[in-house]
């Protein structure tokens, strides 16, 4: 890919242009953990100075496909981004008060949050605290383990599990009483 090649060269012009091609993935991917656009906004940039800088590292050769592998790379560095923004604003977001907190039962059953497209499902999840957010978002969508969420938030592995159960607890109760397609089956 011959614009990746002169990113890697660091030509200015190859950058703006990658920069122009991929800001509209770039911002999506930084919009699921950051619900204010400018905070997004100043991540995507962050993220961009950090692929620009570890672009001359990135091994093409090693891909065989390309397209896939290099939005994946980009995807990781913005999500990456995007969480140490996250973290730096919500400092103390997922501290709770041990007397509020209700005991964690986990619920590992299929729900009709499963039947949501990707579209409907960002819109319902974007109604979310951001501390619920953030884990739905690396857990869920991006595929992070809990012990990874765990060191990303500076969490605990339990905190992760419990703001996940919460957070599918939210889901279903904001489509419940919206009664949104997925329950119109479902009882209980």
């Amino acid at each position: 890919m011959p614009l990746l090649a002169g990113c890697q060269r660091q030509e200015r012009g190859c950058q703006r242009q990658l920069y122009v091609q991929y800001y509209g993935y770039a911002l999506s991917v930084c919009l699921r953990y950051l619900h204010d656009r400018d905070t997004a906004l100043e991540a995507v940039n962050d993220g961009f100075l950090k692929i620009f800088q570890e672009l001359p590292r990135f091994d093409a050769a090693r891909y065989p496909d390309l397209a896939g592998s290099w939005r994946g790379w980009m995807r990781r560095i913005l999500v990456r981004t995007a969480i140490d923004r996250f973290r730096a604003g919500m400092r103390h977001a997922f501290q709770t008060d041990l007397e509020t907190v209700a005991p964690f039962y986990p619920d590992d059953s299929h729900s009709p949050l499963d039947t949501l497209s990707f579209e409907e499902l960002l819109a319902v999840v974007g109604q979310l605290t951001p501390a619920y957010r953030a884990v739905f978002n690396m857990f869920a969508i991006d595929g992070y383990t809990h012990e990874e969420i765990a060191e990303q938030l500076g969490i605990s592995v339990g905190a992760s599990k419990s703001n996940l159960s919460k957070a599918r607890a939210h889901l279903r109760a904001s489509l419940k009483r919206s009664h949104h397609h997925a329950y119109a089956t479902h009882v209980g």
